[in-house]
C-alpha cells in the first residue's frame, strides 16, 4: 500500500493509475490524514466483491484450491476419549509411539 499526498497524487496521476492496474492500492492524505483510496475496479468480481482474492493471488499469499473439497470428509465419526483419559493425553501418547 503506497501513501501520496494530495499534490504529488495530481503531479503523478498517471503512474499511480498505472500501478493501480499492477495492484497497488493508493491512500491519498491531506495534512498527513487519509481522505481518499485509489484501488483497481478490474478485480472485482460476483464471487469476491472486495477483490481480496485476486490481490491475494497476485501478490503470491494465497492460491485458489485446484479441486474442490471433499465433503464426505465431514461425514466421518470423530475420535472419542475412554474413560478418564483426555484428548491431549492421547495425542502425547501417540507422540511418544512415533519416536
Amino acid at each position: 500500500m503506497k501513501t501520496v499526498s494530495i499534490t504529488q497524487a495530481k503531479n503523478n496521476l498517471s503512474a499511480l493509475l498505472d500501478a493501480v492496474r499492477h495492484g497497488e492500492i493508493i491512500i491519498i492524505t491531506d495534512r498527513n490524514r487519509s481522505v481518499a483510496r485509489i484501488d483497481s475496479v478490474l478485480e472485482y468480481q460476483a464471487d469476491d466483491s472486495s477483490g481480496r482474492v485476486a490481490r491475494l493471488e497476485r501478490q503470491g499469499i494465497m492460491l485458489r484450491p485446484s479441486k474442490s473439497f471433499d465433503l464426505s470428509l465431514l461425514d466421518c465419526d470423530l475420535p472419542t476419549t475412554t474413560g478418564m483419559a483426555s484428548a491431549v493425553d492421547m495425542l502425547l501418547r501417540e507422540r511418544e509411539d512415533d519416536r
